[in-house]
C-alpha cells in the first residue's frame, strides 16, 4: 500500500546479489530517495560477530531509517521509495543465523511490507568483503527469501543479469509496476 502517494520498491535477497548498486541507481534513475541496509552499517560499526541480541537493534535502526527516509520523499513529492532491504530481510536473516526472530520485528515486517519486491537472484559473482561471510548459502538464503514473499503475500519479481542488463530489467519491472497499479 502506498503510503501518501509514495510506492516503496524494496532490493532484496541474499548476499553479494548486488542490491546495494541496484536500490542506489534505481533512486537514480527515478530521481527518488532511497534507504541504504541497516544491517550492514550496524555490523561495520559494532566489528564483531553479531548475535541474536542485535536483531532488534538492527530492526530499530531500519524503522528509523525507512521513516525518516519516507517523510523525505513526501517532502520531495516524489513517487517512489528505494530500499536496499527491508524488515523482511532482518526477519529471513535472523531465521537463518539463530533460527529465530524477535516477534515483534515479524510483526513489523508484515504492517511495513513493501509495495514491490525485487529479488535479486545468485546469477552473479559472491564477492568477500568484511561483512558477508557465507558464499555457499546463497541458494539456499534465496530460497528463504522466495518464500518469505509468498508467506506475506509481496508482489515480487526476480531481477536478473548483471550490471546494466540487471538494472534495465529492474527498471522495466518498476514501470510495469507502475502501469498496473491503481492511480496514485
Amino acid at each position: 500500500m502506498t503510503i501518501h502517494g509514495v510506492t516503496r520498491v524494496v532490493v532484496t535477497g541474499s548476499e553479494s546479489t548486488g542490491k546495494t548498486s541496484l536500490a542506489r541507481e534505481l533512486a537514480s534513475y527515478f530521481g527518488a530517495v532511497w534507504v541504504a541496509e541497516q544491517a550492514r552499517g550496524y555490523a561495520e560499526r559494532v566489528n564483531r560477530s553479531l548475535t541474536s541480541d542485535d536483531v532488534s537493534l538492527i530492526a530499530s535502526e531500519q524503522i528509523v531509517a525507512e521513516d525518516a527516509a519516507l517523510t523525505e520523499a513526501i517532502r520531495l513529492g516524489n513517487r517512489w521509495l528505494f530500499l536496499d532491504t527491508d524488515l523482511l530481510s532482518t526477519v529471513v536473516y535472523a531465521h537463518h543465523y539463530y533460527g529465530a526472530c524477535p516477534p515483534w520485528v515479524e510483526a513489523e515486517a508484515r504492517a511495513r511490507r513493501g509495495d514491490l519486491y525485487l529479488l535479486a537472484d545468485i546469477d552473479v559473482p559472491w564477492t568477500p568483503d568484511g561483512v558477508r561471510d557465507r558464499p555457499g548459502s546463497r541458494e539456499e538464503l534465496h530460497e528463504e527469501f522466495r518464500k518469505s514473499l509468498a508467506e506475506i503475500g509481496a508482489p515480487s519479481r526476480v531481477v536478473q543479469g548483471t550490471g546494466d542488463q540487471r538494472l534495465a530489467g529492474a527498471i522495466k519491472t518498476v514501470e510495469a509496476f507502475a502501469r498496473n497499479s491503481p492511480a496514485q
